[in-house]
């Protein structure tokens, strides 16, 4: 004879034996719990039998994991494309304003305006000068 598993709050941790993984309960759906990953992702269907609450470790572990993960979706810039200044684009008179703009506030030590000028440059560069 089966023991009937312990009704779950919504957002309690419960690891999943079947797939490895911790998940946030959300719901029941028939005979099968709602999980979701930490961090989000689509839910999964799980089997109150098996399922029990996760521990101290495996909670660390997912935590982790989801952070990694949201780590990696932001895309890293290129090399040279946030440290160099964009340059102007030879007989581009919207590049030599927006660089001539960059070099005054670089001058006036207004480091604010700088990066705003560069910003205002590279989304110039992305609409006029992209073939």
């Amino acid at each position: 004879m089966t023991t009937k598993p312990e009704p779950h709050e919504p957002g309690r941790l419960l690891y999943d034996p079947a797939t490895g993984e911790v998940g946030e309960y959300r719901d029941a759906a028939g005979p099968y719990l709602l999980l979701r990953p930490l961090g989000g992702g689509p839910e999964w269907e799980a089997d109150p039998e098996l399922c029990r609450p996760a521990s101290d470790r495996e909670r660390l572990d997912a935590s982790v994991r989801a952070v990694n993960r949201r780590t990696r979706a932001v895309p890293m810039p290129l090399p040279g494309d946030a440290v160099r200044p964009p340059r102007p684009v030879p007989g581009c008179a919207v590049c030599l304003r927006l660089a001539e703009r960059r070099e005054a506030a670089r001058a006036a030590y207004d480091r604010s305006a700088e990066t705003d000028a560069d910003v205002l440059l590279r989304r110039h560069h992305g609409k006029e000068h992209r073939a």
